[in-house]
């Protein structure tokens, strides 16, 4: 396989934005800064936004070090630190006619998830609100916002332990409803699998289940729902 001038060891999907309306994502946790700062360089150059995955603080810090020297590379790069991501240049201005997304988390143990999805759909001009605390073990705190949650075009939501929250809006609200499993818990719970078994045996009707702490691909997931042709009825 031929690989772009200077691009390493890997070959960029650059045609992702045109063939399917998503950004090219870069998974930074079992990266080195190296390779990581080559695909930021790479990309920027053929002018497309980066969005670097699961990264470290020690990650950022050495990447940074790397593309000092190279100011116009490095304009706009921020590091999401709750998200564990790293993005450049500065992110679109959100497209009000793609809607809103909320991301609910069941606790603030949820956050981090939850932030990588918000980021995300940020990437690609898709504003969201992230609501959290609204977990089956305080469940009046969900039933308080419901006039409120309707409102949104498509519900995530994170949730760690036995999994229920999605199970629990999906039940109660409208909306295509995409629940994320969380690693977050005790003893059976601990890793994320109960939490991806409950909502994968979940009762309520077409309810959509990413991988394990997959924030992402929860975002891409309501991406593709948000860009899809509206039926006119007819």
């Amino acid at each position: 396989m031929a690989f772009p001038p200077g691009s390493g060891d890997y070959d960029l999907d650059l045609d992702r934005r045109r063939r399917l309306g998503l950004v090219e994502a870069v998974w930074g946790e079992h990266k080195s800064p190296s390779q990581i700062a080559s695909i930021i360089k790479a990309m920027r150059a053929a002018d497309e936004l980066v969005l670097v995955t699961r990264v470290s603080e020690e990650q950022v810090a050495e990447v940074l070090t790397l593309l000092g020297p190279e100011g116009d590379v490095l304009e706009g790069i921020w590091h999401h630190q709750q998200a564990r991501c790293l993005t450049l240049p500065a992110l679109p201005i959100p497209d009000p006619g793609l809607g809103v997304v909320a991301i609910l988390g069941a606790g603030s143990s949820d956050l981090t998830v939850a932030s990588e999805a918000h980021l995300a759909l940020a990437c690609h001009g898709v504003a969201s609100d992230l609501i959290l605390d609204v977990g089956v073990a305080g469940l009046h705190r969900l039933l308080t916002r419901l006039d409120e949650l309707v409102r949104y075009r498509v519900l995530i939501v994170c949730a760690g332990m036995e999994g229920a929250l999605p199970t629990v809006v999906a039940g109660l609200l409208p909306q295509p409803v995409i629940g994320v499993p969380v690693s977050v818990g005790y003893g059976v719970s601990k890793g994320g699998r109960a939490a991806l078994q409950g909502m994968l045996a979940s009762c309520a009707p077409g309810l959509t289940v990413v991988n394990i702490d997959n924030g992402y691909g929860a975002a891409m997931a309501a991406l593709r729902i948000l860009q899809s042709p509206r039926g006119d009825g007819g």
